[in-house]
């Protein structure tokens, strides 16, 4: 095998591993508990890993037994994957810019506006055939039951200081403003100021419903998913910049083993 060939070969090594941290971002993402109940936003990234890997896979074999039509589909789909890597990458930081997070003075916690969120993600999330699944959905997890039932806040000082996520804050509590009085993380009472929030009037103390009808969940599911994916992008930039450089060297490495094989041709004068 030439020179050229074993280097495409050790190209097409490091391609195929570069697609592993992309796999397992993409599974991250799957298994996080607010993604159980978004359909889309789970398989994506793997499925692309899952390519990348088969299509560097091809390349290696090609390169190393010289296929050359499995090089050619390689070098093909290897620039289509590395392109929808790319978009979906841009496609991510500009859904997941806008942020509708604001402050609570004296809470060691954020909570979420649902306008203050890309009109895309709110469409996903909050359009009502979506979030009656997703509110089904939440209801027969236990991520307000696992506060409940693990937490070690036993007294609303202690809660209100703690570092709840995004879902946590918009879904198993009432908002701030209303005023509620805390009992335990998922059960308040006595609203002292009932209109500052149309969820204010959502809220239940019944464990199956809690504020899951309410706006406040809807922007904490996106607070998470945009969390999520900021964190998610920064593992596939930089998959996205190795499979770059790997992919110029491997054509590079290509195209001096062809002009090889052409020149060792001539030498034996076939052409």
């Amino acid at each position: 095998m030439a020179v050229s060939n074993n280097i495409t070969a050790f190209v097409n090594f490091l391609a195929l591993l570069c697609s592993v941290p992309i796999i397992g971002t993409g599974i991250w993402l799957a298994s996080k508990q607010d993604n159980e109940c978004l359909r889309l936003a789970r398989w994506p990234v793997v499925i692309l890993g899952v390519l990348l890997l088969l299509v560097s896979l091809a390349g290696f074999v090609g390169a190393y037994w010289n296929r050359q039509g499995l090089l050619a589909f390689y070098l093909f789909a290897m620039a289509a994957l590395i392109v929808l890597l790319l978009i979906l990458l841009v496609f991510a930081f500009v859904v997941t810019k806008p942020s509708g997070e604001y402050g609570v003075p004296g809470r060691g916690y954020a909570e979420y506006r649902l306008d203050g969120f890309s009109a895309w993600l709110r469409h996903y999330v909050a359009d009502p055939g979506h979030w009656d699944r997703i509110r089904v959905c939440l209801g027969e997890s236990d991520v307000c039951q696992k506060l409940n039932r693990d937490s070690p806040y036993l007294t609303a000082d202690e809660f209100f200081l703690s570092p709840l996520s995004p879902l946590q804050t918009g879904c198993c509590k009432p908002p701030t403003a209303c005023g509620y009085g805390y009992v335990n993380p998922t059960v308040w009472v006595n609203p002292s100021n009932p209109g500052a929030d149309p969820d204010c009037s959502l809220w239940s103390n019944d464990q199956s419903q809690l504020c899951y009808n309410c706006n406040s969940c809807k922007a904490g599911m996106l607070g998470n998913l945009r969390e999520e994916w900021r964190k998610a992008n920064v593992a596939l930039i930089v998959a996205a910049v190795a499979l770059i450089f790997v992919y110029v060297i491997g054509c590079s490495a290509l195209k001096n083993a062809q002009t090889e094989d052409l020149f060792r041709r001539y030498k034996q004068g076939y052409i």
